[in-house]
Formats: C-alpha cells, sequence, structure tokens
C-alpha cells in the first residue's frame, strides 16, 4: 500500500493532519463534532491516539510519575491521572472512523503499545503514526511494520544515531513507505527551537518523504517547511482552545486550520521548478517593458540624440541595450514622436 495511493508525495499538495489528541474533552459527541470541523477545513486526514492509562504507565503519583515541571501545560498531573484523561475510549475508534469516511478524510492512530496494533489492524486502519516519545520503541516499531502499512514517526527527542536505528529496524521488518516528521517535543515549542533546516536532511539520508509535526503556535513554521520539501503536515485541533483540554493551548481552531490546508496549497504551487525564462502568463507582459522610443519629431537626416531617444514603458521598440549605440545615429526618414524605434530606421 504505497503513500501515493493516499496522495502523500512531493507531486501532490501537503497531506494535512488534524491531531485530536485528548481535546475531545471525553466527550464523544465532541470528538464526532471535531471530526466534521476537520473535514469542512479541509484537512487530509483526521488522527486519534491509541492507548489507556495502564498502557502507557503506572498508577502511581510520585517521583518520576509525577509532573512537577512548573512549565509544563500539564504540571500538577500524575502521568497516569493525565492519560486517563487524554485517552480516547477504545469503542469510540470505529464510530470516528467512520465519520471520517463518510466525510471523505482518513482516519487512523498512533498506536502505544502491542495491544494497540491489533485492535487497529481489526479496524483496518489504512496508515500508522509513531509518536516522538515512542520512536525508540524498537519492539513496537516492528510490530507496526509488520503489518505492511505505511508509518509516518516523528523524529522529536531522538538523535542522529537512534534515528537511524529506528528507521532500519522499520525497514528489516517490512516498512516500505515510511514519512519522517520533523518534530520538537516541546508544548508548545518555539519557532526558533524547530530546525526545520532538517527537513532536506531527513528526505536524502534515510530516503524517504519528509514532513513537519508542529508544536509551535501559527502557521509560520509549518508554511515554511513546505517550501523545504515537506510532504506531510500534523497540528493538533480542537474546536476551541478557549473550551479548555490537555491539549488545546498549542492546537489550531477550525479556521486556523482551514488557512493551513489552503496556505500550504499555495506554497506547494508556488515551489514550480528552477527557471530563468518568462512563463507562460508572463509572456502577455512582455509588452509593458521598457524599449526605445522617439520621444520628439524627428526630421530625415538628423541623428537620436539625449532629448530625441528614450528608454521607456512599453516595449514594442528595440530593447534598452541598444541605447548607447544609437545615440548620434542618423535617421533614414521623418519619424514622429510615439514611434517605437526600429533597426531600419537608422
Amino acid at each position: 500500500m504505497s503513500l501515493d495511493k493516499f496522495k502523500i508525495g512531493a507531486g501532490h499538495r501537503p497531506f494535512v493532519i488534524a491531531e485530536m489528541s485528548g481535546n475531545h474533552n471525553q466527550s464523544l459527541d465532541r470528538a464526532l463534532a471535531i471530526v466534521e470541523a476537520a473535514a469542512k477545513a479541509g484537512a487530509h486526514a483526521l488522527k486519534l491516539q491509541t492507548y489507556t492509562a495502564d498502557t502507557m504507565t503506572l498508577n502511581l503519583a510520585k517521583g518520576e510519575f509525577f509532573i512537577g515541571d512548573k512549565k509544563s501545560p500539564w504540571y500538577g498531573s500524575s502521568l497516569y491521572d493525565l492519560y486517563q484523561k487524554a485517552a480516547t475510549p477504545w469503542e469510540w475508534h470505529k464510530p470516528i472512523f467512520k465519520l471520517c469516511k463518510k466525510l471523505g478524510i482518513i482516519g487512523f492512530s498512533t498506536p502505544f503499545d502491542e495491544t494497540a496494533v491489533d485492535f487497529l489492524e481489526e479496524l483496518k486502519v489504512p496508515f500508522y503514526k509513531i509518536a516522538s516519545f515512542e520512536n525508540t520503541d524498537l519492539p513496537l516499531i516492528r510490530k507496526v511494520a509488520k503489518t505492511g502499512k505505511p508509518i509516518i514517526l516523528s523524529t522529536g527527542l531522538a538523535t542522529f544515531a537512534e534515528l537511524k536505528e529506528t528507521v532500519q529496524a522499520a525497514r528489516r521488518a517490512g516498512c516500505r513507505d515510511l514519512v519522517l516528521l520533523k518534530c520538537t517535543s516541546s508544548y508548545p515549542s518555539s519557532p526558533k527551537n524547530s530546525n526545520i533546516l532538517t527537513i532536506p536532511s531527513l528526505r536524502q539520508t534515510f530516503k524517504c518523504q519528509a514532513g513537519i509535526s508542529d508544536h509551535t503556535l501559527g502557521l509560520g513554521a509549518a508554511i515554511a517547511a513546505v517550501a523545504l520539501g515537506a510532504t506531510v503536515i500534523e497540528k493538533h485541533f480542537t474546536l476551541s482552545r478557549a473550551d479548555g483540554g490537555v491539549d488545546a493551548a498549542f492546537s489550531l481552531e477550525p479556521a486556523e486550520l482551514k488557512q493551513l490546508v489552503e496556505e500550504s496549497g499555495r506554497a506547494w504551487e508556488a515551489l514550480g521548478k528552477v527557471s530563468y525564462e518568462p512563463t507562460a502568463e508572463e509572456k502577455r507582459s512582455l509588452i509593458y517593458k521598457r524599449s526605445l522610443y522617439v520621444a520628439q519629431d524627428i526630421k530625415a537626416g538628423e541623428t537620436f540624440n539625449k532629448q530625441n531617444l528614450r528608454v521607456i514603458r512599453p516595449g514594442y521598440g528595440l530593447a534598452p541595450k541598444f541605447y548607447d549605440g544609437l545615440l548620434g545615429k542618423k535617421v533614414n526618414r521623418d519619424i514622429k514622436k510615439g514611434t517605437p524605434v526600429r533597426r531600419e530606421m537608422i
């Protein structure tokens, strides 16, 4: 199952993924409304996360199992409580994916352990996402790769050596279609820490498609990534940041997602090809370039000078490069002001 089947690649507009994450706020109705809003905004896919609190961590609220970093958007929670709050109930996946299909967008998910992969295989997801925090979980990656389906993998937190090992493990286990997403795993992340110049390097080094999983506020980093060859853009998505939710603070709202789809498409169109020649559309404007015109009436036998020979618009006369060579040259006929200069006048 190739990525081209899903219109993912340099020959297609950037593939925009709306990441629901925990922004459903534990309401299935809200989750379905998010799907509808994503589809209406023009997103190509809606992504879930498939896990339970028990498959993610231990039910402890002390030490390293408690989020004590005051800069974290999840400060004051235990990991277990956070994942309980953010998890998408597994029984919701089927109705969410069903609505995605009905609305013409792709529904898929990020599995966080092997049981999630088995579950998602039952639902026949078309491809998989691997999150940054799991990109060194080689058993999980091998499990996903063995499905033979494309993998979109975020590169956040990984060293080059770790990423090389991960890609190697995926390919050896059967992955033929891989997209690596440049990702900065801080929430929200700063544009200064996005380092999207890595995108061409990912593509060239690992011989695969590359994109961005963007946690910055706004659209600038994602649009710039398109200019660097990103074929996939992933952004967290919510109905309204004011509604709150575990990822709401760094999520796009519907109008912003629509703008991302439109502007990333325009950026892709603007890439074009290396060209130094006027385009077909530009050729209609060539007549408005500057050229040589007679600026005063001239009698036969008189010479061109700086008063009667001008470089002006439009472009029906000789090119401006002939100006110096024509000064002092005699004309062989009477010429009226406003006449484009021709060689046969000399």
